[in-house]
C-alpha cells in the first residue's frame, strides 16, 4: 500500500512539472516565477540558449532582463546561466538581419542588450571577462560607429568604457584600439549635433516611435531627456578615450591628431545633469602626461584658452585644468608657448592655498612661472611676449620681493602701513559712490601696495572691490581677474559670495563664457540662500534677489547642449558671442557671506559683513514681491552720478 502511494506521488510530482509555464513555455517571466531554485536555473538557461535564434518578438524579456542586472548589476545568477553571451549574440543578430530588428518591439533588443552588458560590467571584472569571452567588442564597437542610433551608440560607449577600465579585459579592446579611438572621437564630436539633426530637431510624429517610448516612458519631457542622453554618450565616449589613454600611451598621438578635437575638448562637460563626470578635461589631464600629448595640447591655442577659462571658474573640475597647465609648464619643450599664453590667467590663482584634493596649488604655480629664479628662468621669462612677462613680473613682486620686504620690516612699520592702506581703501570707496570711479581704482591700487602680503582678507576686500569698480567701466577682463584673485584669497577658496557674483557679471559682459557665468551665479545662490537660511531669516527672504534668477535663467538657456545648434552657430554647446545683445541688471549681492570652516594657518573663515562699505542704504533700491532689495535695472555706469559729499 505504501509502495503504491508513493507512486502516486511520485506521478503528481510529474504531472506538476509537465505542467508548469516555467517549463512548458520557455517564458522568461514564467521562468523567473519558478519556485524551486534548480527548475528556475534550468529553465533560464535554456531561454538564454534559444532567445539569439528566436523568430518570435522578444523584446520585452530582453527589456526584463535589462531591468534585472538595472536592479542588481553584482548578482552572478544571470550571467552565469548565459545572460552575458545571449546579449551579444543578440547585438550581433540584429547588426546582420535589420528584417528581424524591425520586427515589433525587436527594435528595442538592441539597445536593451548593450545596456544588459554596461550594467553587469560595471563593477565585476568577471562579468566583463565573459562579455570579452562571448565577443562582445566587435558588435559594440560596430553601435559606436554608428551602425544603428545614437540611442544604441550611447549604450555600446557606457560598455565599452566598462570593458576598457579592468586589466583583465583591456587587452581584448586594446587590440582594436586603432579602429576605437577614432570612433569614439566621432562621438564625442559629433554625438551632441547628432541627436538634435535626428531628434530633437524633428516634428515629435516624425521621431522614431521605439526611441520615445525609451526616453519618455509615459512621460512628457523628451527634448529634456534627450539632452541628458545626448551630453551621457558624449561623457562615455570621454570615459572609453581615458580609460584607453590611461592604460595604453601610444593611443594618445591617434586621439591628438585632430586639432578641432582638441580645441573643443575643455569645453565638452558633463552638464548640470551630469556633473560627476569630468569629461573632456578629464581626458585632457590623462594626454598631458605623455611628451605627445603635452605638445599636442600647447600648440593648439583654442585649448589652452579653454584650460583657462575653466582654471578661473568655481567648476568642481577647477584643480584638474589647473592640473593640466602645471604639467604642461613642467615640460621645458612647451613652458615657453605656454607661459606666453596662460601666465597672465595663472598669475590671478597665485594665492590658492587649497582646491579640491590639491593643496600649496599657488605655491606649484609660482614656482612653474617663476623657474625657481634660475640663470635659464630668467632667459625664458625675457623671451615671453609683453603681457606675459608683465604678469610674471607681478607675480614676482607680489610672492618674493613684498614678502622679503615685510619680513624686514619692524612690527610698528607693518602696523602703520596696514592702517594707511585701511584709510585709502576708505577714501576708494567715498570715491567710488560719488561716481569717481578712476579715482577709487588709484585708491584701491595704492592700498594694495601697501597691504602687507599677511593681510590677506584685506587684500581680498580691497581686489573685490576694485573689481566692483572695473565692472562700473565695462572692463570685463579686469573686473574677471580681480574678482578671481579675490576667490584665490578666500578661505575656502571660491567662498567669497560678493566676489563669485561680480566675476558672474563680468563673465556675462565679456560674452561667450555663459558657462562660467551660470556656475558662479550657481555657487553665489547657494551662498545667498545658505546664508539666509541658517540665520535664521523667514523663507519669503531667503529667496533669490531678481537679478541673480534671470542672470541664471538667461546663462542656462544658452548654456544647453543643444543652444549653439539649434541657434545655427559652428560650436556645440557653446555661446560664442562677443557681446551680449541682452546685458543682464549689475545688482548688490545683498547681506553678509560666510562659512565655519577654518584656513590651513589658523585663520577663521572670510566673513566680508562690515569690511565692505559697497552696500549701505545710500543707493535707491526697488523692491521685489518676495521683499528682498534689488537694485533697479539701470547699469552701475548709469547709477554713480557724481554727488556731493555730506
Amino acid at each position: 500500500m505504501a509502495k503504491i502511494v508513493e507512486e502516486e506521488e511520485e506521478q503528481e510530482e510529474e504531472d506538476d512539472e509537465a505542467e508548469d509555464p516555467g517549463l512548458s513555455c520557455g517564458c522568461f517571466f514564467c521562468a523567473m516565477k519558478q519556485p524551486d531554485a534548480r527548475l528556475r536555473r534550468a529553465s533560464v538557461a535554456a531561454f538564454f540558449r534559444e532567445l539569439p535564434y528566436s523568430e518570435h518578438d522578444d523584446g520585452g524579456a530582453v527589456a526584463a532582463v535589462w531591468r534585472a542586472a538595472m536592479d542588481a548589476p553584482d548578482d552572478p545568477e544571470l550571467p552565469s546561466l548565459g545572460a552575458i553571451r545571449c546579449m551579444s549574440l543578440l547585438l550581433a543578430r540584429a547588426l546582420a538581419d535589420a528584417a528581424w530588428c524591425c520586427r515589433g518591439q525587436n527594435a528595442c533588443v538592441p539597445y536593451y542588450a548593450a545596456h544588459v552588458l554596461g550594467s553587469y560590467t560595471i563593477r565585476s571584472s568577471a562579468h566583463a571577462e565573459l562579455a570579452v569571452a562571448a565577443g562582445a567588442v566587435r558588435p559594440l564597437l560596430a553601435l559606436l560607429g554608428g551602425a544603428m542610433t545614437w540611442v544604441e551608440r550611447r549604450a555600446a560607449a557606457r560598455a565599452l568604457g566598462h570593458l576598457a577600465s579592468y586589466d583583465a579585459t583591456f587587452p581584448a579592446v586594446a587590440r582594436c584600439a586603432d579602429e576605437a579611438v577614432p570612433l569614439a572621437v566621432r562621438a564625442a564630436s559629433t554625438c551632441i549635433g547628432d541627436v538634435y539633426a535626428n531628434y530633437v530637431a524633428l516634428a515629435p510624429s516624425k521621431r522614431p516611435k521605439y526611441q520615445r517610448d525609451l526616453l519618455t516612458r509615459g512621460l512628457a519631457a523628451e527634448d529634456r531627456k534627450a539632452e541628458e542622453w545626448a551630453s551621457q554618450l558624449q561623457c562615455w565616449s570621454l570615459y572609453f578615450l581615458s580609460c584607453l589613454a590611461s592604460r595604453d600611451p601610444s593611443s594618445h598621438a591617434t586621439i591628438c591628431q585632430d586639432p578641432g578635437f582638441l580645441s573643443e575638448l575643455c569645453r565638452m562637460w558633463g552638464g548640470l545633469a551630469n556633473g560627476d563626470s569630468p569629461a573632456g578635461v578629464g581626458l585632457l589631464r590623462l594626454l598631458c602626461r605623455s611628451a605627445v600629448g603635452r605638445g599636442a595640447i600647447a600648440a593648439c591655442p583654442d585649448a589652452l584658452s579653454g584650460l583657462c577659462d575653466l582654471a578661473r571658474s568655481s567648476d568642481d573640475w577647477q584643480y584638474m585644468a589647473i592640473d593640466c597647465l602645471l604639467l604642461l609648464l613642467d615640460d621645458p619643450e612647451t613652458w615657453h608657448a605656454v607661459a606666453d599664453a596662460t601666465a597672465p590667467c595663472l598669475v590671478d590663482l597665485a594665492e590658492l592655498r587649497r582646491l579640491g584634493p590639491r593643496r600649496r596649488l599657488g605655491d606649484a604655480i609660482t614656482s612653474a612661472l617663476l623657474l625657481n629664479d634660475d640663470d635659464d628662468g630668467h632667459l625664458r621669462v625675457r623671451a615671453l611676449g609683453t603681457e606675459a612677462k608683465e604678469a610674471v613680473a607681478s607675480l614676482r613682486e607680489v610672492k618674493i620681493e613684498r614678502k622679503e620686504r615685510e619680513e624686514a620690516m619692524s612690527r610698528d612699520e607693518l602696523l602703520e602701513r596696514k592702517l594707511l592702506a585701511k584709510e585709502k581703501k576708505r577714501q576708494g570707496n567715498g570715491m567710488f559712490w560719488h561716481g569717481e570711479v578712476d579715482r577709487a581704482i588709484e585708491l584701491y591700487t595704492e592700498a594694495l601696495e601697501l597691504c602687507p602680503p599677511s593681510g590677506r582678507r584685506d587684500r581680498l576686500v580691497l581686489h573685490s572691490n576694485r573689481a566692483q569698480c572695473w565692472l562700473a567701466r565695462r572692463e570685463a577682463d579686469a573686473a574677471a581677474s580681480d574678482a578671481t584673485r579675490a576667490l584665490s584669497l578666500a578661505r575656502p577658496a571660491n567662498a567669497h559670495a560678493r566676489s563669485l557674483w561680480r566675476r558672474a557679471q563680468a563673465y556675462d559682459m565679456k560674452g561667450g563664457m555663459a558657462r562660467e557665468s551660470l556656475l558662479d551665479c550657481l555657487a553665489f545662490a547657494g551662498a545667498w540662500i545658505d546664508h539666509r537660511k541658517h540665520g535664521g531669516q523667514p523663507t519669503a527672504k531667503q529667496k533669490l534677489p531678481y537679478c541673480v534668477a534671470r542672470m541664471i535663467g538667461k546663462q542656462m538657456s544658452v548654456t544647453g547642449l543643444f543652444a549653439g545648434v539649434s541657434a545655427g552657430g559652428g560650436k556645440v554647446g557653446r555661446d560664442d558671442r562677443v557681446g551680449s545683445d541682452d546685458p543682464m541688471p549689475r545688482c548688490s549681492d545683498g547681506d553678509d557671506d560666510g562659512d565655519d570652516e577654518e584656513d590651513d594657518d589658523g585663520d577663521d573663515c572670510d566673513r566680508d559683513g562690515s569690511e565692505e562699505e559697497f552696500y549701505d542704504t545710500e543707493l535707491r533700491f526697488c523692491r521685489s514681491g518676495s521683499g528682498l532689495p534689488i537694485m533697479a535695472e539701470e547699469t552701475w555706469s548709469s547709477r554713480l552720478a557724481p554727488r556731493k559729499k555730506m
